[in-house]
């Protein structure tokens, strides 16, 4: 959920009542300047979004308006622009349809995360040209302690992927080639035949008779759909804070590697878009 100014109707009229303010419905910039001043006395951040963190210690266990649905042709996508590459805004809209990316939080928190997981909008598939060393450090269980003779197969990452994803996320064995043609693709990278399997489904074009796609016409698009298909969704409805934005973190890196960056990355995207 997020109210906002722009918000009107019966949630608005509540928030309004509890702030006590004449309830006329219509989040305006008195009542955002109210929100400023509720959240700050209750050592919230005071950003005048009312999100589930903010309604919640406003109103206990009573149940949170649903969420503001906004059209994808609505979003301030101009905004973005010196900020975003031209080729990544063209992007948005049918992904926003097709994955449920409706209002300017989820927006920002999604592409927040896709600009730092793809080294500010520049990666669309994995780096696999590992050294011998890097091989027994990050892979020791296919290479140092299998046994493997990892120079054999360093800066070689076709045989790299077909050893490290082979018989994973329904991939054949190492003979099939499926490591190298379902390696990771797209801003928030897509890996394993199964998962191509599975977007497969969501497009028109064959993803697993042209795995590329992914990269070349797909990256935004794949991504929403791991946002999507993780239920993501529901930890960006809570709120715009730093806390959100780390759960989120977790949710997509597994850690907190390059928090600060995603943070930074999705105020940006928040300013602009709200």
């Amino acid at each position: 959920m997020l109210l906002k100014v722009g918000s009107r109707g019966e949630d608005v009229k509540k928030l309004q009542e509890k702030l006590g303010t004449p309830a006329d419905g219509i989040f305006g910039s008195g009542t955002e300047r109210l929100v400023k001043e509720w959240q700050a006395k209750n050592g919230l951040v005071a950003d005048g979004l009312v999100g589930k963190g903010t309604w919640g210690k406003m109103f206990g266990d009573e149940p949170a308006p649903a969420p503001i649905i906004i059209p994808p042709s609505e979003f301030k996508l101009d905004a973005l622009k010196g900020h975003v590459p031209d080729n990544v805004i063209a992007q948005i809209p049918d992904t926003a349809a097709k994955f449920n990316i409706t209002n300017p939080l989820r927006l920002a928190h999604f592409l927040s995360q896709c600009a730092h997981e793809s080294g500010n909008w520049k990666a669309v598939s994995e780096n696999l040209n590992y050294s011998a060393d890097g091989l027994n450090r990050i892979f020791p269980k296919y290479f140092k302690n299998a046994g493997r003779d990892a120079t054999q197969y360093a800066r070689n990452p076709e045989k790299i992927a077909n050893i490290v994803y082979a018989n994973r996320m329904a991939n054949g064995d190492t003979a099939s080639g499926e490591g190298w043609k379902f390696r990771g693709r797209g801003y928030i990278q897509l890996t394993g035949k199964g998962n191509y399997t599975k977007f497969d489904k969501m497009v028109t074009e064959s993803v697993l008779d042209n795995p590329d796609l992914v990269a070349t016409k797909y990256p935004l698009m794949s991504a929403a759909f791991f946002f999507d298909s993780n239920n993501l969704w529901s930890i960006c409805d809570r709120g715009s804070d730093d806390g959100t934005v780390t759960s989120v973190t977790k949710r997509v890196n597994g850690g907190t590697h390059g928090l600060a960056d995603r943070i930074k990355h999705f105020k940006l995207y928040y300013n602009l878009l709200k």
